[in-house]
């Protein structure tokens, strides 16, 4: 198939291996950024970091995606107050660019329902959320009382087959919540949460689906032919 091009001109960067590229926002009352990355179909590898004043990071988030055409990254940065800066750095090889699109517009909203579905997950403890093939993308919220958030998000296709991971680190877990929205092509995906912080650092997450395709046939087989008998 051809190549999809990187993003769309007029709004997306493109952060070539080993660069980086801020976006800054004098605003204090944007609330929340949509970040989104995407490659040609190669292997997605960045740091994305939010700067809040000289030597403060309040959130910072290492990402890899396998393919990140088939799997754009999409997640929501929370900025209360301002003004705020999004680093994104490319850690990837010279060789594999990705697009990148920082915008305070069309920022993803969470299903009306997601806190019903939060779980709490202790200190070194995990949890795995697996996938009807039908299910196309799925939201991640997670949250803590105010403490600090230290988690690691993988999507799996097949036994240990990562093909996205999110290690994800926000001071106040209450104050800025990660949500994002985790595309799953194909059947077998399980999505398992990670809470990398001591025992005494709980979290809540819900894992729920975001894109149902109503169409989907579990067998793959897809019957045509002449219709109007």
């Amino acid at each position: 198939p051809p190549k999809k091009p990187l993003g769309d001109p007029a709004d997306t960067i493109l952060v070539q291996g080993g660069s980086l590229k801020t976006w800054s926002f004098a605003s204090p009352a944007l609330e929340r950024l949509q970040v989104r990355l995407t490659t040609e179909g190669r292997p997605l590898d960045a740091d994305i970091e939010l700067w809040q004043g000289p030597d403060n990071t309040p959130c910072k988030m290492r990402v890899y995606v396998e393919d990140g055409s088939l799997r754009p990254f999409s997640a929501v940065i929370e900025t209360p107050r301002g003004p705020n800066t999004v680093a994104i750095r490319n850690i990837g090889q010279i060789e594999f660019p990705l697009a990148a699109k920082v915008s305070a517009e069309d920022v993803d909203r969470p299903a009306a329902d997601i806190a019903s579905a939060s779980m709490t997950i202790q200190g070194g403890a995990l949890r795995t959320y697996p996938f009807d093939p039908s299910v196309e993308s799925v939201q991640v919220m997670l949250k803590t009382d105010g403490r600090p958030l230290n988690a690691r998000i993988e999507l799996l296709q097949g036994p240990n087959n990562n093909k996205q991971v999110i290690e994800l680190y926000t001071e106040d877990g209450l104050d800025r919540p990660f949500f994002a929205v985790i595309e799953t092509p194909g059947s077998g995906n399980v999505v398992r949460v990670v809470n990398t912080a001591p025992v005494e650092f709980p979290m809540t997450a819900s894992v729920v689906p975001n894109e149902i395709n109503t169409d989907y046939s579990a067998s793959g087989v897809v019957i045509g032919g002449d219709t109007g008998w």
